[in-house]
């Protein structure tokens, strides 16, 4: 999906190191959240409360899940972060991603 339709946009940014890694939040009709945002080159680690599917929409970079080795990403790619988790990312050029915060 491309575009989203019939949803409110908090104005408000989601910021995080030092400007690096920013976000705009999502919110659907449906309850449903997501976000918007954008990856600057770095490393970072994040957290998760809920489960989380991360597609990543361009750009180079590198993922660390738990319990599993680097995986390469290069351009279009998806993958899912079990609840209350943390992974690393290691961004070589500014990427763009979408990210879905899944209750269960």
């Amino acid at each position: 999906m491309s575009t989203f339709e019939n949803v409110t946009i908090v104005k408000e940014a989601n910021v995080y190191y030092d400007g690096k890694v920013t976000s705009r939040t999502i919110l659907f009709p449906s309850g449903e959240r997501k976000t918007l945002g954008i990856l600057l080159p770095g490393e970072y680690e994040f957290g998760t409360e809920a489960k989380e599917i991360m597609e990543i929409l361009s750009g180079k970079l590198q993922v660390k899940l738990p319990g599993s080795d680097w995986i390469q990403i290069n351009g279009k790619y998806s993958f899912e972060v079990p609840k209350n988790s943390k992974f690393q990312l290691k961004v070589e050029t500014t990427s763009d991603y979408c990210c879905s915060y899944i209750n269960d």
